[in-house]
């Protein structure tokens, strides 16, 4: 059996863990910078070791993966340090503070030979991976405009606690790289590549400074199509409220909270969710806050952890869906560093590198 070590006491215990094991490994050690903590919640999930470095960590015997759910101002030292010691890696988004770390990043898992994979997990939720799918069939012809936008209920009130480097731009910190990477990632997965940006990082709430928790962004794509990607976190609705939508030439697709729905000259009709796009069962809707979204996670990562085993095992991951690596945790920071770029120039256009 596959062992692995996660970094990070937080979202590496809610998430890491049980996915891991769901995918066959053994979690060997939790590694997290407070000793006392790190033992407490290793005890909890029944983790054998716990340690305050990544290399106590990787000194123990029968460690094949580490997993990094740090902040982002510490990934490329972790990912770099674990793809030197030759262990397979995962590491969180948003990937690295820019593209030039993101760059150093890949060169190390390449150089090492590593499978190297990147916690854009929503790639194999269902309904994405249904539209990935769809527009990749042609379904709706050529995407021309699209929309993703959300309203999310989280640091509305500036006292909602969050950890310390959540809203620090210097550590990587802000709505942009928690949530806009994941957005980034499908347009990508949707679309293709982005070509060039044009937008702004407000802070919506109360809060006294701080790195954005909203962003604005219009976008093109290197095919031409353009949309726009809308987020808060400093939503005072009680639920997440937003749309996603994809127009092209003979269609358009919709994903709403009952399904996915593409309209064409025929009407409009639901699209059936495959067997291979299927998830496990997810966990039980907690009342816990600190558990809100582990029911739309723990699937997802289960699958990006099945994609790591199999690399670990040097087979094909016998998945519907293309695992993120490193060189898309590059592409990713490309875009938000020309968003930033485009917000720091008052919205100016901005070519995406490379």
């Amino acid at each position: 059996m596959a062992g692995a070590v996660v970094v990070g006491t937080g979202f590496g215990c809610r998430v890491h863990v049980p996915a891991l094991r769901n995918a066959g490994f053994t979690v060997q050690a939790l590694v997290g910078r407070d000793g006392a903590r790190t033992q407490r919640r290793a005890d909890r999930l029944g983790i054998p070791r716990a340690c305050t470095t990544l290399a106590d960590a990787l000194a123990l015997e029968g460690v094949d993966a580490v997993t990094i759910a740090t902040p982002p101002d510490t990934h490329a030292a972790l990912a770099i340090e674990a793809c030197e010691a030759g262990r397979h890696v995962v590491c969180e988004k948003p990937f690295a503070l820019d593209a030039a770390e993101a760059e150093r990043m890949l060169t190390a898992a390449q150089r090492a030979g590593v499978t190297h994979l990147v916690g854009h997990e929503f790639r194999w939720a269902p309904d994405r991976a249904l539209v990935a799918r769809a527009i990749a069939a042609g379904t709706i012809g050529e995407p021309r405009t699209f929309s993703l936008v959300q309203y999310v209920p989280l640091v509305a009130d500036p006292t909602a606690p969050v950890p310390d480097w959540w809203f620090d731009g210097r550590r990587g910190g802000g709505w942009l790289g928690a949530s806009g990477s994941h957005v980034v990632d499908q347009v990508r997965t949707w679309l293709g590549e982005i070509a060039s940006v044009s937008a702004a990082l407000p802070i919506v709430s109360a809060r006294a400074g701080g790195a954005e928790d909203s962003f604005v962004v219009r976008l093109t794509t290197r095919s031409g199509a353009q949309g726009v990607l809308q987020q808060t976190a400093a939503s005072w609705t009680p639920h997440v409220v937003g749309v996603s939508i994809v127009a092209g030439t003979k269609g358009t697709i919709e994903v709403t909270g009952e399904g996915v729905f593409c309209s064409d000259r025929g009407g409009r009709h639901a699209l059936p969710v495959p067997p291979d796009l299927a998830l496990p069962v997810p966990p039980t809707l907690s009342e816990d806050p600190r558990e809100r979204y582990t029911h739309l996670e723990l699937g997802p990562y289960t699958r990006l952890a099945e994609a790591l085993r199999a690399g670990i095992d040097g087979l094909a991951a016998d998945s519907a869906v293309v695992a993120p690596t490193f060189v898309d945790g590059v592409a990713e920071m490309r875009v938000l560093d020309a968003i930033r770029a485009s917000a720091a120039a008052g919205g100016a256009v901005v070519a995406v590198a490379g």
